[in-house]
């Protein structure tokens, strides 16, 4: 069984293998490189790239696939990281007060929670201490630089169409609320904040469980009204809300200006751009090791850029990499275990099973990885792209997922993700014993961590208003 305590080289590398091995090569005319590795140079030995050359080409590398450093977050006010930072942490905005936002997303797990699928009502502890609670059904994906993000969950369902924003939420997100999310600056990051405290197993409960549970899970307004009700019983929240919103009374406001604060303390802790490959993007040409500029030269010239291009090494787009599913599912499928993916939010069959490009900012700090944490070895996942089907069919739950409450929800829906694989799977150019290039790629996923995000204790906070435990 894998352990779920893993060295810093596998969790620097596996989320480097979420959908970056199953990509096109071939992107704006370029010439796609040897198939399975043949005629390609190996790092350091004959042929090689010479030292010198290696930051010319790596810029050419990154300019071809629109690679540039992460932007500046917009600014955010005291007030307002101190509203969203209470609001993050605080259990009151879950129905049964015994999870926060922050209890799958914590600093001190890389804010993801370190666990394949996250545990949420009714359980207790964080990451790999964690027990008991509702299952969820997708992994929880880390926080940093959302501002940058083009789109919001795993199947994109919060994304901008038609110079708004699409939610699930439909007409019930007012445009009073809307006009609220778009004054942050970061109106996706803020506009995602609104869904997860209406989720029965992430935050809400079970009906009969308190009055939030007993809410209709379509009736958005409802939900959202009733927590600005509890927000309101508590002391310390008007005064808070009044002072990040200073031309406005607590009264008048909705959830709208609670998700926008949550939002604002997320942008503003969880930058980061102090890796190296972030500063050799600024113009840096120091920060890289040698090692780090040809894993990737590796990284671009064996396709990954194809689908981890752009800002953050994301195309936000959605692809069908025939990964296996478990957990309780979305309720797709005859039993209602299935999951579906992007084809939930679009109903085009073309969508089955496909989900969202994971960003690679801090890779490091994030395993395991997948839309269901699938993979908690980077070596595993790495070969799963050398043949998809067959890692597939083969795929041993009880050897990659630790939590082995998870091992009888393995759903068996496989003939039906292998009969639509994204065609970018067609040039993947992978061997399962190519280990020169497994140690490539994981030395490139290392100049993605940044080494501020390793100790991020300092923006929990000792104590919330609502006088809820902080620790878990």
């Amino acid at each position: 069984m894998t352990s779920p305590t893993r060295t810093s080289t596998e969790r620097a590398a596996l989320l480097l293998t979420f959908g970056l091995l199953a990509c096109d090569p071939v992107a704006d005319g370029a010439e796609p490189p040897p198939r399975g590795g043949e005629g390609r140079r190996p790092a350091g030995g004959p042929g090689a790239i010479p030292a010198d050359e290696l930051v010319p080409r790596v810029r050419q590398l990154a300019a071809r696939f629109d690679v540039e450093p992460t932007p500046a977050a917009p600014p955010v006010s005291d007030a307002l990281w101190t509203l969203g930072q209470a609001l993050a942490f605080d259990k009151v905005l879950s129905g049964n007060g015994d999870l926060s936002c922050m209890t799958c997303h914590h600093p001190s797990v890389g804010t993801d929670d370190d666990r394949a699928l996250p545990l949420g009502v009714g359980g207790e502890g964080l990451g790999h201490a964690r027990e008991g609670g509702a299952v969820i059904p997708r992994n929880a994906p880390a926080l940093f630089n959302l501002h940058a993000f083009d789109t919001m969950f795993w199947d994109s369902r919060v994304e901008p169409r038609g110079g708004g924003i699409d939610t699930p939420a439909g007409d019930q997100l007012t445009d009073a609320m809307r006009e609220t999310l778009a004054a942050s600056g970061f109106a996706l990051v803020s506009t995602q904040a609104m869904f997860p405290v209406t989720s029965r197993e992430e935050m809400r409960g079970e009906a009969g469980d308190n009055e939030l549970a007993a809410i209709a899970d379509e009736d958005f307004t409802a939900i959202w009204a009733a927590l600005m009700d509890r927000l309101g019983e508590v002391e310390g929240y008007p005064p808070l809300f009044e002072a990040a919103y200073p031309a406005e009374s607590f009264e008048d406001m909705s959830f709208a200006h609670a998700a926008n604060a949550i939002a604002a303390f997320e942008v503003a802790a969880f930058e980061s751009q102090g890796s190296p490959w972030e500063r050799f993007l600024a113009g840096d040409d120091d920060a890289m090791t040698e090692a780090q500029l040809r894993g990737a030269v590796a990284f671009f010239e064996r396709g990954c850029a194809s689908c981890h291009r752009g800002v953050g090494l994301s195309d936000f787009r959605h692809h069908n990499i025939a990964m296996p599913q478990f957990g309780p599912g979305k309720g797709d499928g005859e039993d209602g275990l299935d999951d579906l993916g992007r084809a939930r939010v679009t109903g085009d069959e073309d969508d089955l099973y496909a989900f969202r490009t994971t960003p690679l900012t801090n890779v490091a700090l994030t395993a395991p990885y997948g839309h269901a944490g699938q993979f908690a070895s980077l070596e595993r996942h790495i070969a799963h792209y050398a043949d998809p089907r067959e890692s597939l069919l083969g795929y041993h739950i009880e050897v990659e997922v630790s939590q082995s409450g998870l091992w009888a929800m393995l759903v068996d829906n496989v003939a039906d993700v292998l009969d639509d694989l994204s065609p970018r799977l067609r040039d993947v150019r992978l061997r399962e014993d190519d280990e020169q290039a497994i140690a490539e790629l994981v030395v490139f996923m290392g100049a993605l961590s940044d080494p501020g995000a390793r100790d991020l204790s300092g923006v929990v906070p000792e104590s919330v208003p609502s006088g809820l435990p902080v620790a878990d």
